[in-house]
């Protein structure tokens, strides 16, 4: 007899909200990029620079948060029999959108969760990427009303689905093995920042031990911040809505208590205040997720649990934020890339090709 999962309730869904809004500024306190206690898209470009995907010296470090996301997914999934290694949906198109949403995160500077943490952090400049990500969500459940599909999954072996798994393990042992450096730079066969967002970064076995964590109850709670639009637009369903707002304001409340609450829209850390281009970045990024069927956390979580699709769209994310960095599409606190804007609108007009590509006619009744 499968147990009750607690987490799945709204309330328990509230409580994993909250659980994450006092561990991610935490983090931040802990030593963190500011208003980055737990991002997707920083610690992936992070992890990218680290195994010399990309050669931007302020951006890397073997982020160990991501890794514990996986495996801490994975250990609940093992623990509770949800493990279910599934895939063979499209994978390369999951693949270039797992791209265009980390370029278009890069674009914004942040991933959902981190435009809920800049929020809590009084980042006004997050705002219009909240904009965008929602609207690229409603866009995405347009296209759902219109029989949007990216085809069948299909069981896999449990090989199959420890890859992604066995990959973070592998990159957690490289950050014990090959440690950073005082002075930064390369150790072994990681790089490290020795200036910039790199250098900040909280003890190892704290980050550890939080990635695990979130990792752990997100799986089990199925949070989400693409399902809490989607399923707001769609079905008027609250439960995942509600836990993002909890997270949000919990998180104010500890910025407030640790004196990281900084109103304004200068000088926020790692932001740039291009409204319309983060607007656009994600919006473009939302629609990727939509598409894709989760968030940048989500895919991570449902990696976890052996899905092979899911992973796949993980991978892009690298490859996107090596190409952010590698070809000038990312922005940062000075402003847009030099070729940031023509990403954004590429990325854009890719996800709306996927999207009508990939509309299902309805069979006529009575066929």
């Amino acid at each position: 007899m499968r147990t009750r999962n607690i987490f799945a309730v709204p309330a328990g869904i509230v409580v994993v909200g909250i659980i994450i809004g006092v561990l991610a500024p935490l983090l931040e306190f802990l030593g963190n990029p500011g208003n980055m206690g737990i991002c997707v898209a920083g610690f992936g470009r992070d992890i990218a620079g680290a195994v010399g995907l990309h050669q931007d010296t302020a951006v890397q470090y073997m982020r160990p948060e991501i890794p514990g996301f996986v495996l801490g997914s994975l250990a609940a999934s093992l623990i509770f029999r949800e493990f279910d290694p599934r895939g063979g949906s499209s994978p390369m198109t999951r693949f270039v959108l797992g791209m265009t949403a980390m370029i278009g995160m890069l674009i914004f500077l942040g991933s959902p969760c981190r435009i809920v943490l800049r929020l809590s952090g009084g980042d006004g400049s997050a705002f219009l990427g909240f904009l965008g990500f929602v609207a690229g969500v409603y866009i995405g459940t347009l296209f759902f009303r219109k029989s949007f599909n990216l085809g069948r999954s299909y069981g896999q072996s449990t090989t199959t689905g420890l890859v992604l798994p066995m990959i973070m393990l592998g990159l957690l042992a490289l950050r014990f093995i090959y440690p950073p450096l005082e002075d930064g730079y390369q150790n072994g066969v990681l790089f490290y920042s020795a200036y910039g967002s790199g250098v900040f970064y909280a003890p190892l076995g704290i980050s550890l031990s939080i990635g695990l964590a979130v990792g752990f109850l997100a799986q089990r709670s199925r949070f989400c911040a693409i399902a809490a639009v989607r399923d707001l637009i769609l079905f008027r369903h609250v439960p995942l809505t509600l836990g993002l707002l909890a997270l949000l304001i919990t998180a104010f409340a500890v910025n407030l208590s640790l004196g990281q609450f900084h109103p304004g829209f200068e000088g926020q850390p790692e932001a740039h205040n291009l409204f319309l281009w983060n607007f656009i970045g994600m919006l473009t990024a939302g629609l990727a997720f939509a598409l894709a069927g989760g968030c940048s956390g989500r895919q991570l979580f449902m990696s976890g649990e052996g899905n092979s699709d899911a992973a796949v769209f993980v991978l892009g994310m690298l490859a996107g934020a090596a190409l952010a960095y590698n070809w000038g599409l990312a922005g940062t606190s000075e402003g847009l890339g030099p070729n940031g804007a023509i990403a954004a609108i590429t990325g854009l007009v890719v996800c709306l090709g996927i999207g009508f590509a990939n509309l299902k006619k309805r069979q006529p009744k009575g066929c």
